[in-house]
């Protein structure tokens, strides 16, 4: 018995190890792999951007709403898609068949939803702003 203690001691002490190596090993690879030379080396402290590089243009654009459209109909899908794969996988396993398909179909149903709106809304048609000359 005395034996096996010893052995989980060394296991406990060899995660331990493996922990504190995980933890601390990427603040000494950004410690090796940073810029020794700063923004204050290169006199651009006044700059605004973090980059370094001069900056183009303003920083304040524009962007269609469309965009925001397209955000969230993607997160309709991925929470369809995060759903789903776990309800396939444990399907018919607590015996409850005509439940879960019934479940499936309203969760699917009211995220198709989201397609009809989008769908009404127009914001499949992508429509493209003439370039100025």
């Amino acid at each position: 018995m005395h034996d096996s203690l010893a052995l989980d001691l060394i296991y406990l002490l060899a995660f331990w190890l493996g922990g504190l190596f995980f933890a601390t090993a990427p603040f000494a690879v950004v410690h090796l792999l940073a810029a020794r030379k700063t923004r204050a080396y290169a006199n651009k402290t006044s700059q605004e951007v973090e980059c370094g590089a001069e900056p183009i243009g303003d920083a304040w654009i524009r962007y269609s709403a469309v965009y925001y459209l397209y955000a969230l109909i993607f997160v309709a899908f991925v929470v369809d898609v995060i759903f789903l794969i776990p309800v396939a996988l444990v399907y018919d396993r607590a015996g409850f068949p005509i439940r879960d398909l019934v479940e499936v179909l309203l969760f699917v149903g009211i995220l198709s939803l989201v397609i009809i709106y989008a769908w009404r809304k127009g914001l499949f048609e992508w429509h493209r702003k003439p370039k100025p000359r």
